[in-house]
């Protein structure tokens, strides 16, 4: 395997079109990710502002390690680190332009037994063509915290934005992960995050989405040892002409794993969001207890949602459930609001903030929690 290989991949590979199932609700026509060639070292504001063991940014120079905690790898991912491409490798267009392209990424290693009270953060700022890679590894019974962030230093900024992370959380560790994009309307945006969780280990995942103009993230958990947990929980909001597509995958390997996915999502104006979600029981995988969710709110008439769960099961002994809705702002209660006197954009605020909450309580991390809700309020227009 070489950069060679995984060019050359890209290159045969055609760009997906809506022939292909999983793009049918997303049409690239007009991308050219050459028109992006190049890219310019910029700042980005951050989403968040808190105490951390480990602060990264990426830009178009380079990755800077601003502090690192001691006895943890928080350092430059090298080419030739043995775990690299065993999760996401170069079988699909974006993945392998990826894997072809990168030059910038974090290896993030949690020894044995090491727990991290304060969480690490990388920030990456997209111009340009920007090729992010990450890998984490929580070894057996670590405890561990990682927070990336995609931003644009411009609201125009016009960029083609690729992104792969693989996660390991080994036995009996517990890691924390949290993605937020918040880029710019006019940025094409392609990620892959692909995690493996062993025996007892469990991984609790937050994926936000704010920003961009199209693309697909692709999100899988694979349960591969007993006693396996994973829960991710996701809200996005769109707007304008924006369009958001997320394709989800819960693998469930080995016996008495447990998988819990709730993602929420609020539109209007022109905006759309796809969300198609898969659990996959193998036929090992008994005393399987898995649950998927996609919910949307409408605040415009002229929003689309497409939400299409799916179960694949080859054991017999499972619990698996599903759900999926797509719904209008209940017009009795703006009204209501709106006759104690609150402005429409303030009713629709407290509406789009009551609909998020049960989300917004999944995420441990309270300046995560904070940041997540800030992001979703101000897309509410003021009055």
């Amino acid at each position: 395997m070489s950069r060679a290989d995984a060019l050359a991949a890209y290159e045969r590979l055609p760009i997906p079109d809506t022939s292909e199932e999983h793009w049918r609700f997303t049409n690239l026509e007009g991308f050219d990710p050459e028109a992006f060639a190049g890219s310019a070292s910029a700042e980005i504001e951050t989403m968040l502002d808190l105490d951390v063991a480990g602060y990264a940014t990426v830009t178009a120079d380079g990755i800077e390690i601003a502090k690192a905690p001691e006895g943890v790898v928080f350092a430059p991912l090298p080419e030739e680190y043995e775990r690299l491409y065993s999760l996401v490798g170069w079988d699909e267009k974006f993945a392998a332009h990826n894997a072809a392209m990168w030059k910038h990424g974090l290896l993030v290693v949690v020894p044995k037994g090491v727990v991290l009270e304060k969480p690490l953060y990388v920030r990456i700022a997209v111009t340009g063509q920007t090729f992010w890679r990450l890998v984490v590894v929580a070894e057996e019974g670590a405890r561990a915290s990682l927070i990336e962030e995609y931003a644009s230093p411009a609201a125009d900024t016009e960029a083609y934005s690729n992104a792969v992370t693989e996660l390991f959380v080994e036995q009996a560790a517990k890691l924390e992960y949290v993605s937020l994009q918040n880029l710019s309307r006019e940025t094409w945006h392609f990620a892959s995050h692909h995690a493996r969780v062993e025996r007892d280990a469990e991984l609790d995942w937050v994926a936000g989405g704010f920003g961009s103009k199209k693309g697909k993230t692709r999100i899988q958990n694979d349960l591969n040892g007993r006693g396996a947990t994973s829960r991710v929980t996701g809200a996005y909001f769109a707007d304008g002409t924006q369009h958001l597509d997320y394709d989800t995958f819960q693998e469930h390997i080995a016996p008495d794993c447990e998988s819990d996915f709730a993602f929420k999502g609020a539109l209007r104006d022109q905006a759309t969001a796809v969300w198609r979600g898969m659990i996959r029981v193998e036929k090992d995988a008994q005393k399987t207890n898995a649950y998927q969710e996609c919910r949307n709110l409408m605040l415009s008439p002229t929003t689309h949602a497409v939400p299409i769960p799916g179960l694949e099961i080859l054991a017999n002994d499972v619990r698996c459930t599903h759900g999926a809705t797509v719904g209008r702002v209940n017009r009795e209660d703006l009204f209501y609001l709106q006759s104690r006197g609150l402005p429409r954009p303030e009713a629709e605020r407290l509406i789009v903030r009551g609909f998020f909450q049960d989300v917004l309580d999944r995420i441990e991390l309270e300046p995560v929690r904070d940041a997540v809700t800030a992001a979703l309020e101000a897309r509410i227009p003021q009055a």
